[in-house]
């Protein structure tokens, strides 16, 4: 199982390679359209920026990873908590269930006590 892992991973690899030699072309990013940033007359919002497309690829996928995970945390939150509180739950209980067996065996001779702790 471990080398298809590597497998995957080398082919992902090899992808990834091949994607950015074959866009190395520079393109040009902006904020916003000329009209919208000329219209809003911030001057950081007209400014451009030169990248190889390979790069903005790879960053938009990253960006797209990472909301990805980060709406699943949020998603995921409800099922953690009550994970949290049902293991508090199973702590209180058995603490009880002790407190209950102790009393149950004090006036007893401590090898009969212990038979019945392990049942």
């Amino acid at each position: 199982m471990r080398y298809l892992r590597y497998l995957v991973l080398a082919a992902v690899a090899l992808c990834l390679i091949v994607l950015a030699v074959a866009n190395r072309e520079e393109v040009m990013l902006r904020i916003l359209p000329e009209t919208l940033a000329d219209a809003a007359q911030v001057p950081a919002l007209a400014s451009t920026i030169q990248l190889p497309l390979f790069i903005v690829i790879f960053v938009g996928i990253g960006i797209g990873v990472l909301l990805g995970f980060v709406w699943e945390w949020f998603r995921e939150h409800k099922h953690r908590s009550e994970a949290s509180r049902k293991t508090r739950e199973v702590g209180q209980l058995k603490r009880e269930v002790k407190k209950l067996k102790d009393q149950k065996n004090e006036g007893k001779d401590e090898v009969l006590a212990l038979l019945d702790d392990a049942v």
